[in-house]
């Protein structure tokens, strides 16, 4: 697929994920209603702070003794539905996976830390986005600037979503799966 007919034409997410292979090094996109996005350039302190929260994501799993779950850093990809692909800054994915696929196939927690250009996406279309798939029980959204964290969590069997302000000294529960840490964790660079 010529890579400027797939920003011009609506693809699926198999079509992305071939396409966005042929990407040059260091180009990351997610696919959005069709339409790959590319990623803004990061910032040293924003990769800090993902790296604070996979850190921190899996020493919980370690203290928890979840052995079937994993942490992974951003370039594990979820699959909303056929025309959408998020790219989590961090993410807990629980049962069995494929070591060379892209996706994460049943996520668990999904995290992304706040940045200037991402702000609006992350609290809302990621928010509906990411409740869209079933396995999807925690949404983290880090303002690190701020030392808070909003934790979205799928709540009842219904789907309702409640939502917790949270600052540096709160601890955060993330059952299911079953770990804890305090949002100073999740901060730590």
């Amino acid at each position: 697929m010529n890579a400027d007919a797939a920003l011009k034409t609506e693809i699926n997410a198999e079509e992305f994920l071939l396409w966005s292979q042929s990407r040059p090094d260091g180009e990351r996109y997610e696919l959005v209603g069709g339409q790959p996005v590319r990623l803004q350039a990061e910032r040293v302190s924003h990769a800090e702070r993902k790296l604070s929260a996979v850190t921190a994501l899996r020493q919980g799993l370690r203290s928890a003794g979840l052995t079937d779950c994993r942490a992974f850093p951003d370039g594990v990809s979820v699959r909303i539905d056929d025309h959408t692909v998020r790219e989590p800054d961090a993410l807990i994915h629980c049962g069995p996976y494929d070591r060379d696929g892209l996706f994460a196939p049943h996520p668990v927690i999904v995290v992304e830390v706040v940045s200037p250009s991402s702000q609006r996406t992350d609290v809302d279309r990621k928010l509906i986005d990411y409740f869209a798939v079933p396995s999807i029980l925690h949404y983290l959204i880090v303002y690190g600037d701020e030392g808070r964290v909003i934790h979205h969590r799928r709540a009842t069997a219904d789907g309702q979503i409640t939502t917790s302000i949270l600052g540096r000294e709160s601890v955060i529960d993330l059952s299911p799966p079953g770990l804890s840490m305090t949002v100073e964790n999740l901060l730590e660079s």
